[in-house]
């Protein structure tokens, strides 16, 4: 098991990694060595993930998320296998933590009253300053 956080773990079948050809810096040994990852999670159908966590997944996945609900993310940024499968688990996880936190909705509050006073104080010595710019009118 996979601890995400505290409420939920992912189960290491529930991941399914693929190594293919990666871009990018290797030499020779990138045209040999299958290196980056693709990481397969299947959002729609885990049994790991609350509904709620799940819904807000699928909104922040975007482009990443197939038709079918299967989250896909690529990892090739580095030349050894293992630290981009790292990389890719790390990615997942943090994805699921950023879903996972909940904002709290604001609360609208009123203004008291002082602050009802200085805001029209400090209106009124803006117009006096602007109302002293003005031309003097001859009578």
């Amino acid at each position: 098991m996979i601890r995400v956080t505290d409420s939920i773990e992912l189960d290491e079948r529930e991941i399914h990694e693929d190594f293919v050809h990666a871009s990018g810096p290797g030499g020779q040994n990138v045209n040999k060595v299958s290196t980056a990852v693709q990481l397969r999670f299947d959002v729609a159908r885990s049994p790991s993930l609350p509904e709620a966590v799940r819904l807000r997944l699928i909104a922040l996945a975007g482009r990443r998320l197939t038709r079918e609900g299967v989250l896909i993310i690529e990892a090739e940024r580095f030349r050894s296998q293992k630290r981009n499968r790292d990389d890719a688990l790390q990615r997942l996880l943090e994805l699921i933590r950023t879903a996972a936190t909940f904002d709290t909705p604001r609360i609208p509050t009123r203004p008291t009253l002082a602050s009802k006073k200085r805001r029209l104080e400090s209106k009124l010595r803006r117009g006096l300053a602007k109302k002293g710019r003005l031309p003097i009118r001859p009578e």
